[in-house]
C-alpha cells in the first residue's frame, strides 16, 4: 500500500524531570492522548510514522495521562487508545534522532512533538532535535507541537544548553542575551501555561518546575499567548502549529492535516 507520506514524531528519552530543591518527577514522559490521538488520525490518513528520541530507548508514558478525563470521560475510549499505543512497535523501539538525521530529513513531510513533561527533560536543548527543527523551518514544512512539546523549539537556539542553564539559574537577563538568532523569534505560539503548571505541580509532579514553559518561550523571543486553563487553544504561524494543553489535541490535528495537504499541492 502506497503511503501518503512520512511524519517524524519526536519523544523524550528521559525518565525523570529535575525540579527545584533537588527533587525529581520520576513519572515524566509523554501524555497518552497527546501522542495517540494525532498519531492514530495521521495513520488513518495514510501517513507513515517514525518515532525518534535522543537515545533510541523506549519512552515513558506519564501515568497521570492514562485517565478517561483526556478522552472525553470515556473509559472505553481510554482503553482503546491504550491498546492502540501498545500496537505501536516504533514507539517501543524508536530511532535515535541522530540516525534519522543521517538517513535524510527530506523524506519527512512534517514533524510532531507531543507533550507531557518529557520534552522538558531533554528535547529542549538536544542538539539533534535542533537540527530537526531547523530543517523543518528552512523547508517550511509543518511543525506541530502540543502542550509541553513547544519547549522543543528552544533546541533550535544556537546555544540552547546555555540558554536553558541560565533559565534554571534564574538568570533571565542572561537567558535573553543567549537567545539571539532564534529562528522562531516573533512567531505567534502557545504552550502549557504557568496557571496550568501551577495547578499540576502539587497534584502531579510533587514539586516546582525549574522554570515555566510559557516564560521560557517568551524569554527566547516567542510571541506567546495562552487562554484560561484547560481550554483548547491552537495557533498557526507560518510552518508552526502549536497547542496549549492536552485538550488541544484534536485542534492541532485540524490545522496539521490541511497544512500537510497544502504542502503536497
Amino acid at each position: 500500500m502506497a503511503t501518503k507520506g512520512k511524519i517524524l514524531v519526536l519523544v523524550s528519552s528521559g525518565h525523570g524531570l529535575p525540579l527545584k530543591d533537588g527533587k525529581v518527577y520520576a513519572g515524566a514522559g509523554y501524555y497518552l492522548n497527546e501522542l495517540t490521538v494525532p498519531v492514530r488520525a495521521l495513520m488513518k490518513e495514510g501517513y507513515e510514522i517514525t518515532f525518534a528520541n535522543p537515545k533510541g530507548n523506549t519512552p515513558q508514558l506519564d501515568v497521570h495521562s492514562a485517565v478517561a478525563d483526556f478522552f472525553g470521560g470515556d473509559e472505553a475510549k481510554l482503553q482503546d487508545y491504550l491498546k492502540f499505543r501498545d500496537s505501536l512497535t516504533g514507539l517501543k523501539n524508536p530511532s535515535r534522532i541522530s540516525d534519522v538525521i543521517a538517513s535524510g530529513l527530506e523524506q519527512y513531510d512534517a514533524v510532531f512533538v507531543p507533550g507531557g513533561h518529557g520534552p522538558m527533560i531533554d528535547l529542549l536543548d538536544d542538539p539533534d532535535a535542533g537540527v530537526v527543527m531547523r530543517h523543518f523551518h528552512e523547508t517550511a514544512k509543518p511543525t506541530a507541537v502540543l502542550c509541553h512539546g513547544p519547549i522543543s523549539l528552544l533546541s533550535a537556539l544556537p546555544n540552547s544548553k546555555e540558554f536553558v542553564a541560565a533559565l534554571v539559574a534564574g538568570d533571565n537577563d542572561g537567558a535573553r542575551a543567549k537567545a539571539q538568532g532564534w529562528i522562531y523569534a516573533g512567531y505567534k505560539m502557545t504552550i502549557f501555561s504557568t496557571a496550568e503548571e501551577q495547578q499540576r505541580e502539587p497534584l502531579e509532579i510533587g514539586g516546582k518546575v525549574q522554570f515555566y514553559p510559557d516564560f521560557a518561550l517568551q524569554t527566547a523571543g516567542g510571541d506567546v499567548s495562552v487562554v484560561a486553563p484547560w481550554k483548547s487553544y491552537v495557533l498557526q504561524d507560518r510552518e508552526l502549529i502549536s497547542g496549549q494543553n492536552p485538550f488541544s489535541d484534536e485542534a492541532v490535528l485540524n490545522l496539521l492535516l490541511p497544512a500537510l495537504n497544502a504542502k503536497k499541492k
